[in-house]
């Protein structure tokens, strides 16, 4: 298991998600990545400053100017933030208190040397305000992104037809995949939807092309262009786009374009695919209170609830649960049973067993404590990898039977759960833990 064992006092220690065991198998404005804005850049040492998207013309006074690098800047959340903070604290104390220096011509006369500084995560206090910055992003990012999948009030007309679109912003999303073969990802797959789609009508409507970016003379030729060339999609190339997929606050080192291509291979449309010799591994879910596992999700829930009296479906409905305050909710049940602690009184025990059994005998098992103590950004990240029990999470109970009608007739599209292995190999948060490990 990927964590370090318990501390004495108590203080969670799970640096990185654990895994199951595996079973054999039989046979608002955009936090972060910011298109133009007005907020501005401010030099960390004089009062030099640009605009946001200008972050490469700063980068190059700090270097030339005052011989200070900052490491990793694409993997900064808020890199406004981050240097109003460094400013600050490079007016209390001298940049050597924090930076690493770099000596050039170290061999050669002295008075050739120059020093160099560099500003990165190694140092603990630059590690922790990098992991603020990418946790409140991160929230802020997954609160929008829900609240657009619950909102019903979502109105536009087809950049392709004339037909107009109510209810959910999915409705619009499938038509254009479905009846002009244009798709920018699974709706799960996007936020700030409405904003990604002005920018997209505006090419349009300025008669440029969506994915080579080339301007016509009319809208007519600009129709026959995109459908003899086939370019019904978005240019992969054009960075514009990051900011409307969810994927790039989640894994940096995975981009919109990969995710993309995959729901594309999944909208071809084939008839000469055979599918029939097509079987998917089970989803061995594991209960939250003891090693059973089950292939299917029914199964794991009566389980839970008939062997542990736990109805996760019924603390949802009593709490009001969105989707990620249930993925919160999960994972911090996970964690602390984990660490031998009741999650309904904090007691702490020697081992599992033992707060298995005190969680019984205290009638604790549907006893969560205040929300503000589980509700927290560090519970979005899975206590094991591995665990297909949030896959499974709902919306609403609506989602657990065939009853559904949107009234569209719209297809429902399950939210796109990324590799989460990758997800541990490739995040900022992974950088920020290896560098911990370094300093430790």
């Amino acid at each position: 298991m990927a964590a370090r064992c318990g501390s004495g006092d108590g203080q969670d220690s799970i640096l990185e998600p654990l895994c199951f065991p595996e079973q054999p198998h039989d046979g608002t404005s955009v936090p972060g990545l910011q298109g133009p804005t007005a907020e501005l850049l401010v030099c960390l040492f004089c009062p030099e400053s640009v605009r946001l998207q200008q972050k490469d013309v700063l980068l190059k006074h700090l270097l030339l100017e005052h011989k200070l690098v900052i490491a990793d800047v694409k993997l900064i959340a808020d890199l406004p933030k981050y240097m109003l903070y460094w400013k600050g604290r490079f007016l209390e104390q001298p940049v050597t208190d924090f930076c690493s220096v770099i000596k050039t011509n170290s061999t050669g006369p002295v008075e050739k040397q120059e020093d160099y500084f560099l500003l990165c995560d190694v140092l603990p206090e630059d590690r922790i305000l990098r992991e603020r910055l990418q946790q409140k992003r991160l929230e802020e990012v997954l609160e929008q992104q829900q609240t657009e999948r619950d909102d019903s009030s979502f109105h536009r007309v087809c950049m392709f037809c004339s037909e107009e679109f109510t209810g959910n912003r999915s409705t619009l999303l499938n038509h254009m995949a479905r009846e002009h073969s244009f798709s920018i990802g699974l709706p799960d797959n996007i936020v700030y939807c409405d904003q990604f789609l002005d920018t997209l009508q505006s090419k349009l409507d300025n008669l440029q092309c969506l994915y080579c970016e080339k301007i016509f003379r009319d809208k007519t030729t600009l129709k026959d262009h995109m459908r003899k060339k086939a370019h019904r999609r978005i240019n992969a190339n054009n960075r514009e786009y990051d900011r409307f997929y969810v994927i790039n606050y989640l894994e940096l080192g995975k981009t919109w374009e990969e995710v993309q291509s995959e729901d594309d291979r999944e909208l071809v449309d084939d008839e000469d695919d055979d599918w029939s010799d097509w079987q998917a591994h089970p989803v061995s879910a594991v209960c939250l209170f003891c090693d059973h596992q089950s292939e299917t999700m029914e199964q794991i829930y009566t389980h839970m609830k008939d062997a542990h009296g736990f109805d996760l479906h019924k603390l949802r409905t009593d709490l009001n649960l969105g989707f990620y305050q249930q993925v919160k909710m999960v994972n911090f049940i996970r964690r602390q049973i984990h660490q031998s602690r009741c999650y309904g009184c904090q007691e702490k025990f020697d081992c599992r067993d033992d707060v298995l059994r005190h969680i019984q005998a205290k009638g604790h098992v549907m006893k969560l404590p205040d929300m503000s103590t589980w509700n927290q950004p560090q519970y979005y990240f899975p206590t094991y990898e591995n665990d297909a029990l949030l896959c499974t999470l709902s919306d609403s109970d609506e989602d657990e039977s065939d009853r559904t009608n949107h009234g569209e007739d719209v297809p429902v599209i399950a939210e796109d759960i990324s590799d989460l292995r990758a997800l541990k190999q490739t995040s900022v948060l992974n950088q920020l833990l290896k560098s911990r490990s370094s300093c430790s």
